[in-house]
Parts: C-alpha cells; structure tokens; sequence
C-alpha cells in the first residue's frame, strides 16, 4: 500500500532549542584530565564485566541454580547479552578516548598557507550531488552550498534520479523545480562572478602597483560581502534549515570577505605599508576560486544504455562511469542512449577530475570545505587516503522535540567517527565525502545486466553503500580519514515515521558486511599487514552492533531469571561510564546530561526498527536479492509510523512494567528498578516523542488497512516507451497488459 502522510500545523514543540546557531567549526580542545577520564572509563567498562560474569557464576553454581537445563539456558542468553552490550559499550568508548586526542592535536590551517599550496595550480574537482524526489529547495540549498566552495575548478553536476516523466502533478512539479536550479544558481551568480575576473584580470596585469592592487582587493572584497548579505536577505528564514543557509553559508562567507575588507583597511589607517602585488593576486584568486564553479543537470533515466535501479550508488556510478569521455545522443527504438564519440561534435563531455565531491541533496557544507580537506588529502602523510569527510552534524534549533534527540544522536556519533580514526577504522559516511579520482578508479568493476553495460565503483548490495564500499576501499590498500572539523551539516528526520525509514535502512546490510571484513582481516595477514585488535573490533562493532545491541536489549529486558539473581548491582554499574561519559559529551555540545535518558527512550523505540532492519539481511542473504533502498522522505507533513512499530514498544513496555510488579514482591529490588526505569523511558518516548494522539490515529488507519481490502490491478510491465510492435519484435508475444507471455 502506498505510504501515507497526515498534515499536521507548523509549531514548535515545547522542550526544543530555540537557538539555530552549530556547534564551533574547530573542537573545544580537551584537558589532559578528561582524555583520561575518557580512557579509565574503557577500563572500568571491562572490569565491571568480568566482575559482574564471575559473580554470577560463581553465586549461582554454589546455589545449584545451574543444575536445571532451562535455567542454564537462560542464564547463558542473559550473560552472551550482556556480554554484547558491554562490548559495544566499551567500543564506543574506546572510539571517543582516540577521538579526544585528535581534537587536543588538530591545530587550524592558516590561511596564507591556503593561499600559497594552491596558487599557480587548479586540481579540478567533480562535484556529485544525487537527488531523487526532493523538495527544491532543499536542493537549491544543497547547490548554493557547493557552489559558493573556494576551489579553483569545480564542476557541479545535480544527478536527478526520479522518473524523467512523471504521471503525478507534484512529482512532475518537483521535477521541473529541481531541473531549473543549476541555470538559476548560474544565471544568479553570473555577475558577481564577470566581476572577480575583470578585477583579477586587472591585477595580473605586470604594471598595476601595490597601492593599487590593494585597493582592488579591499573593494572587491566588501563588494562581495555586500552582495551576499544582500542575497541573505532575500531568502526565506522560516525554518532552521532555512536559516542555517542564511546565517551559515552565506552570512559566514560574507563576514569572512568583510573580514578581509576591514583588516585591510585598518591596515592602511594604521599607515602600514600595502599588500605586495603577488599576496594581492593570493586574494584576489580567492575571489575567483569562490564564484567560480560550472553547474549542470544529469538524468541517467533519460538514457536506455545505463544502468536503472533506483539506488543512490547505481546513481553516482552511472556517472563517474561516463568520466574522461565524449557523448552523443543516439535516438533508436527503445529510446535515447548515449554512445561515446572520440571527435566531433558531443552533447555531453564528462572530463576527468582529479577529485570527485558527493553530497547528498539534503545536507549543506560550511565554506572552506573543499579547500581545507583537499589541503589535507594532498600532504604526504595522506598519500593513500581514498576519501576524506567530516561526518555531518545535525541542524540546530529543531521544531519537535524526537528531530532535536535524533540531532543529538548524531552529533554523538561524530565524535564516535572521529575516534574511528585514531584506529585506521573510518567507515564513508555517505552524506559528504571527497574522493580521490585515483582510487575511485581503481574500484572499477564492469559486468552486464539485462543486456545494458553497468560499472560498478560503489558497492550497492546492500542498503549502506558507503559501508561496504569502505571495505573495498581498504581491501585495495587505500585509508579513510575524518578531519577533525565540523563543516557539514545533513537533515534529520522530523518525526517518527520518517525516522523509522531511515533507520530501517542503515540497520539493513551491515550483517552482510562482516564477511567482508574477515575477508579483508586474512587478506592483510597474508600481505604481513595485520589489522590491529582494536581497528578489527571497531569495524566489526559498527557493523554488527545494531543486530547485536538490538537482540540483547530485547534478551535483557524479556529475560528477568530466577528472581533477579542476575540484575545486580554489578550489572547497573557496567554501564555507569558509558552513560556518563554520554552525558558529559551531550553538555559539551550544547545539550542537557538528563538526555542520556531520553536517547534510552529513543533507543527502546527503535528496537523493532533495527530489528527489522537485521531480518531484511538475512532475507537477503536467502533470497540472493539486492537490498531495496529506501529514500527517507523529506517533507513538511507527518508520515505515518507502520503499527509494528507502535505495537512493538507497546509491548516492550508492558513486559517491563510486569516485571517491575512481580519483582517487588519477591524483593529482586535491581530488577525493580531497572524494569521500572525502562517502563517509563520507553512510555515517555511514546507519549512525548511520538504522541497519544499520533499513536491512536496510526493504530486507527492500520487497522482499516488490514480489514479493507482493495482489488490489486496488475499494472503493465514498463517497455522503455518502445512501441508495441517493437516489444513483440525484441521480446516475442505479449499478453493483454504488455507483459511477455
């Protein structure tokens, strides 16, 4: 049945942030004393885990608990549980203990030494934006965002991936609206840019003097920021997307060239000698590096010759297999394809780059991006990095309060993905990232698929392309690495029926994974380049744990044994450092230590999700198919949460408040507390995240659903636009509705 969305008024929800402003771009750098705070509590994690299991075994064998075989059953359920838990608990410490470091080290690059390392040389730079169904003006946002990067050349290119002719009025209205955006995007910034390269023009000219160039620079500087002020002012601010773009992309861009202006200015007021004409040109070129960018438009379905499916990794593959050549569009019976042509005239020309940019058309970098993570990409101690990001952050000063939680989640795992790279262990997180052409290339796979040629760069067998291709990526001997910046930001969903979608899908694939992995681990000992212990058990935590944390959260709060002989004090205790230093990194980033439990909430009622999400990989695994990926919608009405979803913590709740009442009268008062706190996390989660009314209403339409039963009518099968004639002539007879018989 098609997904349904429910409309509900714009306002804000009470206990949100009204503040929109992010987090600084560097890291508050941490004291010597909380790296080793960080690092005791990894220690103490473990220690209370081995104290805990020796306990319990050593309590319940002199008991003879253990003698019954299903109490010895149960118990070693609930202590591999644990056992898990404790494991991914102690590995996401582990990862924030390497991640703090980093952040104490990193040290800002001037500048000047910007300046200097790219002037005289233009790498070009191919930025990929994949689109499929989105708003446009998230979209716009997303293009404004690159297109106002500092790099010397950079082509943009919009990879529209939704049906070229769509039957729906909105879908058809969407469409349009994002195929007009890069003309309007250059048309916009054609002036500003005329303007930079007459006035770098000027400059470059070998008899203009120091004075003068200065002048130039200063002017043109001011103009520029007056200009983007100006362009802010035009934009709506109704949303805090909307006003990041405001404040954030342009508002920061234009104070840094004011910036420049004004300390130029005091400069001469201060009767200081003016620039040398070489650092004028430095400025000046960064000007041009700015404005400058060529944008197009690139619809792979318009073309029979490429590759279809509809996931985000087939997308940017079918383009980055069209790099270093000439195209012409060939009309023939089932459609447009292009052919590659050596000479002569082309409609379309895909050169090489030696960098390739992806951003996903909901998320926004900060200016500076491109430049600061090339900088860092081409020193020499990063000769064999394939991709460098910096894991997005959330948007801030959300209107509900599940969108300001899930924010705060991510901006946890931001310094989680941070720490990863103090262990050689980043994974692409395919929000944003810079690839090297090189090693992109040396990915290539081809294979043909239903006749049609298909090159494979990314992996997408799975719903988490970035995931799996970040195993390929080091099987072929290339790293990854996060800069230690926050300068991307990415969309979180805004309600619980958006969330379940994206959840559902990065809980899909990572079971799929782990054989890669233990490919690779083997492939590295035998080339004498053994993954370290602790490289090994953070990938295989970020790619099992949400099947593992999910199963051992539903173990430990199901199985309450032999009268809470194994909810101990000990066993509260094991996660005591995990939620502190929880609560210590959500004050460091602007939000309240009490979300600790909140996001324990949030957790609970995404375990059917990340449940389900582990299921699809082993029905994948038996069915041979590829994963369905499936796109989190963004958009300004509700979406409707499936009643699994809802049932499911219902359930979770009521199982625990069961067991919070059966274990006061047998005295099991750790059980109590624990069963108790969990009943009211998870009804808090439901009433204040979700909504009495929202449940009530999803409930309500779900079971119309189920007892309203609407007459499937089979559609015909898709023939490219071909004309009959020619189906039956490529394919043989066709039944009635078009399908071959």
């Amino acid at each position: 049945m098609p997904e349904k969305t429910i409309v509900v008024p714009p306002r804000r929800q009470r206990g949100t942030d009204r503040d929109a402003t992010p987090q600084p771009v560097t890291h508050a750098r941490p004291s010597a004393r909380r790296i080793a705070r960080a690092r005791l509590a990894v220690v103490l994690c473990a220690l209370m885990w081995v104290l805990y299991c020796a306990t319990v075994v050593v309590a319940l064998s002199r008991g003879g608990a253990l003698v019954d075989a299903a109490q010895l059953i149960t118990t070693a359920v609930f202590l591999v549980s644990v056992t898990f838990l404790t494991l991914s608990a102690c590995m996401h410490l582990l990862a924030r203990s390497g991640a703090l470091p980093r952040f104490a080290a990193h040290r800002r690059t001037r500048r000047i030494v910007l300046d200097e390392h790219f002037a005289g040389r233009e790498p070009r730079l191919t930025a990929l934006l994949p689109s499929r169904a989105e708003d446009p003006a998230l979209v716009r946002m997303g293009l404004w965002s690159v297109a106002l990067q500092e790099f010397p050349r950079i082509d943009i290119v919009l990879l529209l991936d939704d049906d070229p002719s769509p039957v729906d009025d909105d879908a058809r209205a969407g469409l349009e609206g994002c195929r007009r955006l890069t003309d309007e995007l250059t048309a916009t910034l054609r002036p500003v840019v005329d303007r930079v390269e007459a006035a770098a023009a000027r400059i470059r000219d070998e008899a203009i003097g120091d004075a003068e160039a200065t002048e130039v620079v200063m002017r043109e500087h001011a103009a520029c920021a007056q200009w983007l002020r100006a362009r802010a002012a035009e934009e709506p601010a109704t949303t805090h997307v909307e006003v990041f773009f405001v404040e954030q992309v342009l508002g920061r861009l234009a104070g840094e060239l004011d910036a420049t202006a004004t300390a130029l200015s005091e400069a001469a007021e201060a009767g200081e000698p003016p620039l040398a004409v070489e650092r004028a040109r430095h400025l000046m070129d960064r000007l041009v590096r700015t404005f400058g960018f060529r944008a197009r438009t690139f619809e792979r379905r318009r073309y029979t010759n490429l590759p279809h499916t509809a996931n985000k990794a087939m997308n940017l593959n079918a383009y980055l297999g069209l790099m270093g050549g000439r195209y012409r569009e060939q009309a023939g019976v089932g459609g447009v394809a292009l052919e590659r042509v050596d000479e002569g005239p082309a409609d379309l020309d895909v050169p090489e780059s030696d960098y390739v940019l992806t951003l996903d058309a909901d998320s926004m970098l900060l200016p500076g991006y491109c430049m600061r993570l090339i900088h860092a990409l081409e020193q020499p101690e990063n000769a064999g990095v394939a991709v460098i990001q910096t894991p997005y952050s959330a948007y801030r000063g959300a209107p509900t309060r599940l969108e300001r939680l899930a924010g705060a989640t991510t901006d946890l795992q931001h310094i989680v993905h941070q720490g990863l790279t103090a262990f050689d262990a980043t994974f692409w997180v395919g929000a944003n990232a810079i690839l090297r052409w090189e090693a992109v290339r040396s990915l290539r796979r081809e294979s043909r698929e239903d006749g049609i040629r298909v090159v494979r760069f990314i992996s997408d067998r799975t719903a988490i392309e970035d995931t799996e291709s970040s195993i390929d990526i080091a099987a072929h001997g290339w790293s990854l690495l996060n800069y230690p910046e926050r300068l991307s930001y990415s969309a979180t969903p805004p309600d619980f029926g958006t969330l379940v979608i994206q959840r559902r899908r990065w809980a899909d694939g990572g079971l799929l994974v782990l054989p890669r992995l233990h490919a690779l681990a083997l492939q590295r000992r035998r080339e004498g380049r053994p993954l370290g212990l602790a490289q090994r058990l953070l990938r295989m935590n970020y790619l099992g744990s949400v099947s593992w944390v999910t199963l051992g959260l539903l173990a430990v709060l199901t199985l309450y044994p032999m009268d809470g002989q194994l909810v101990t004090l000990l066993l509260l205790l094991i996660a005591v450092p995990y939620f502190t230093e929880m609560a210590s990194d959500l004050h460091a980033l602007g939000y309240h230590r009490r979300d600790v439990a909140a996001i324990y909430g949030l957790n609970l009622l995404l375990l059917p999700v990340n449940l389900a999400g582990s299921a699809a990989s082993l029905v994948q695994v038996l069915s041979g198919r590829r994963a369905r990926f499936a796109r989190t919608p963004k958009v300004s009405t509700r979406t409707r949460v499936p009643a699994l979803y809802l049932l499911a913590p219902l359930a979770i709740a009521g199982i625990a408040i069961a067991v919070a009442v059966r274990s006061v009268f047998t005295q099991a008062w750790g059980t109590t507390v624990f069963a108790a706190f969990t009943a009211l996390a998870i009804l808090w989660a439901i009433t204040r995240l979700i909504g009495i009314r929202h449940t009530v209403s999803d409930l309500w339409f779900a079971w119309l659903d189920w007892i309203w039963v609407t007459p499937v009518v089979p559609a015909p099968a898709p023939d490219l636009g071909r004309a009959r004639w020619a189906a039956v002539l490529d394919d043989g007879p066709l039944d009635a509705t078009g399908a071959v018989a």
